[in-house]
């Protein structure tokens, strides 16, 4: 495991734009340090080291950077991976100050178990991280909420649930949900099979009256032709 509370070491850099192909070549990732609107700092640092580094401290925890001589506190405000290849291709840096509040984006865990999946049904992430507000040292690794509310269909999660502790804010909106249940793509699939099967058989029904009463009706008009024959066979007995 890294250790984050360690100096994350930075080297500064000269290239730009079209050279930082042959930097990424070398194994190194370009990034910058935006530092309280002065001017900002190019540098760069190895990718693997880099890789380790964001995966565990992503965009909530604090970094201490040095950079020859200067030494930062700092956030990853954003990372940029080539669409094709993965590989992490920027880094953007935000210098911040110990005693000044700060945004950071902070992932979700639901803690336990969910009862909902034992019965077969799906659990729907609809977020991931939440955006809150706090001192550098209040800003948790992540927030946890309780994954036993996940018990039934259409039970929901949302940002207010969340446990938060002193000192964070949550930025997200409190009706957000987080994560929901709902039916499994096999279950959605014999659900329209049996609506299918339903009304299949309800055309069918209409078919059958419909024909029904085609038939009646041409039943009846041969009995009323039979008795206008009868009536005049009858007449015909008379005059003879």
């Amino acid at each position: 495991m890294t250790d984050l509370d360690a100096p994350l070491q930075l080297q500064q850099r000269t290239v730009v734009r079209k050279q930082l192909v042959s930097l990424r070549a070398q194994g190194m990732v370009p990034a910058v340090i935006h530092n309280h609107g002065q001017e900002s700092i190019y540098v760069m640092a190895p990718a693997l080291e880099l890789g380790k580094v964001y995966r565990e401290a992503g965009k909530h925890h604090p970094l201490n950077l040095d950079v020859g001589d200067q030494k930062f506190l700092a956030l990853i405000k954003d990372v940029h991976f080539h669409p094709a290849k993965r590989r992490m291709d920027h880094v953007v840096f935000q210098a911040i100050r110990r005693d000044e509040k700060v945004e950071a984006e902070v992932p979700v865990h639901l803690e336990g178990e969910i009862p909902a999946e034992k019965v077969g049904l799906m659990i729907l992430r609809q977020l991931d991280a939440v955006e809150v507000e706090a001192l550098p040292k209040d800003l948790p690794d992540e927030l946890k909420v309780d994954a036993g509310k996940l018990a039934e269909l259409n039970d929901q999660i949302t940002v207010a649930d969340l446990v938060v502790p002193d000192g964070v804010t949550i930025l997200t909106d409190a009706e957000h949900p987080i994560a929901r249940v709902v039916e499994t793509k096999a279950m959605i699939s014999e659900e329209e099979l049996a609506a299918e099967a339903e009304a299949a058989a309800a055309q069918a029904a209409e078919a059958a009256v419909a024909e029904g009463e085609e038939v009646a009706e041409g039943e009846a008009k041969p009995a009323e032709g039979g008795e206008v024959e009868a009536t005049a066979s009858e007449e015909a007995q008379k005059e003879k």
